[in-house]
């Protein structure tokens, strides 16, 4: 009897190891990415990153809610390719076109932490065109990129609205199979510089796997559908607590706009103050004090230490640059100056203090400058002539 117990034993551990691939990981979410140049496996930062991680299982697994109905029930990655590569910097894949423009039918938010870095090979990252543009593209880098990281070296969080600056998801690592991105990196290219290779580098299949009790029941589509609420709720909130904050700036303004008429351009334009200084000539180079706000009340720049600390928005590296200082510019309306600025301008005299309300299209247009200015956005300057440079 103990000897067939014993059997018994030997046959079920048997049975685990063969259904268990890779008996070496450790408890957590994997995703095993099959190439036609060899398997790779990487660990999920299912903790770190839940709705970058539920995102691309989801499409893995062809449960993804948002995705187009071109996708539903079907195995997102399976027979995608490997686009783009370039050798000491990383693979990118996961687009359905294959041409680094296109997505699943939606986009979504960053999830980034200072704790979680491109600080090595093998970090997979999401791949996107700016600011919470996240979709269905991903890269696992072949060296070290930093400056890819969403905190700089000191931890904080940079500015990633700018789209001069990178911003990247880290959400997981390759712990088997980083010889497979070292040999993707040597495929011949088409085109070097754009990093597309001679013949398609294949993703044959992405299984996922699920180890340990803590992920044996993950649902990827309920936890993207959950995170996603959860961002668009503290989203909100944070808009609420914005309104709140900039309550009484905007009232003043809104006070302020009820009392002019607007300018034949579709500027408006408050005498705060009549100084009793001369009129600049045309061409002759000025100092202005400034302080630009949102019409919340929302300061979004200045060139007043005082002004930004005053309104929560002190950049100490701005500061440590010296560049709270009066702005420099020439009394012209050739002056380089969003047009509703430089109008405004030239209608005051040396010790003039004016409030500018300037429509979107005298200020940054439908365009609106990106990391800084929203698209259509009126503006309100409060504006002060100091001098005329001498």
């Amino acid at each position: 009897m103990k000897k067939t117990s014993m059997l018994l034993v030997a046959v079920i551990l048997s049975l685990f190891s063969c259904n268990d691939k890779y008996p070496d990981l450790g408890d957590g979410l994997y995703a095993e990415i099959i190439t036609d140049k060899g398997t790779m496996v990487a660990e999920l930062f299912y903790n770190d990153a839940p709705a970058t991680v539920a995102n691309f299982v989801a499409l893995a697994e062809g449960t993804h809610p948002l995705a187009d109905s071109t996708y539903a029930g079907k195995p997102f990655y399976n027979g995608l390719t490997f686009h783009r590569i370039i050798k000491d910097f990383m693979i990118q894949g996961g687009d359905p076109t294959g041409t680094g423009s296109g997505d699943p039918g939606y986009k979504f938010f960053d999830e980034l932490t200072p704790e979680r870095r491109h600080d090595s090979a093998g970090v997979l990252s999401m791949a996107n065109s700016g600011y919470a543009t996240n979709g269905s593209q991903f890269f696992i880098t072949h060296k070290a990129t930093p400056h890819l990281d969403g905190y700089d070296s000191n931890g904080n969080l940079k500015n990633c609205d700018n789209p001069r600056v990178s911003c990247h998801t880290v959400w997981g690592k390759v712990v088997t199979g980083l010889e497979v991105v070292d040999a993707i990196t040597e495929v011949e290219l088409e085109d070097p510089r754009a990093g597309k290779p001679k013949t398609p580098v294949i993703i044959q299949q992405v299984n996922i796997i699920r180890k340990g009790s803590e992920v044996k029941n993950y649902n990827a589509g309920e936890t993207f559908t959950n995170e996603l609420a959860a961002f668009e709720e503290n989203k909100a909130k944070e808009a609420a607590e914005k309104a709140k904050q900039f309550a009484g700036k905007k009232a003043e303004l809104d006070a302020k706009r009820e009392g002019i008429e607007e300018l034949p351009s579709g500027l408006g334009i408050y005498f705060d103050q009549k100084g009793k200084g001369i009129k600049p000539n045309t061409g002759q180079k000025v100092r202005v004090e400034y302080a630009g706000f949102f019409t919340t009340g929302e300061l979004f720049d200045t060139s007043s230490e005082e002004v930004a600390a005053a309104n929560n928005k002190l950049d100490d590296r701005k500061k440590a640059a010296g560049q709270y200082k009066l702005l420099e510019t020439v009394y012209s309306p050739e002056a380089r100056l969003i047009a509703g600025f430089k109008e405004g301008l030239q209608l005051m005299s040396i010790g003039d203090k004016a409030t500018l309300f300037i429509p979107y299209h005298l200020g940054y247009g439908a365009q609106g400058y990106p990391g800084a200015i929203p698209p259509k956005a009126d503006l309100v300057f409060e504006i002060e002539l100091v001098e005329i440079v001498k």
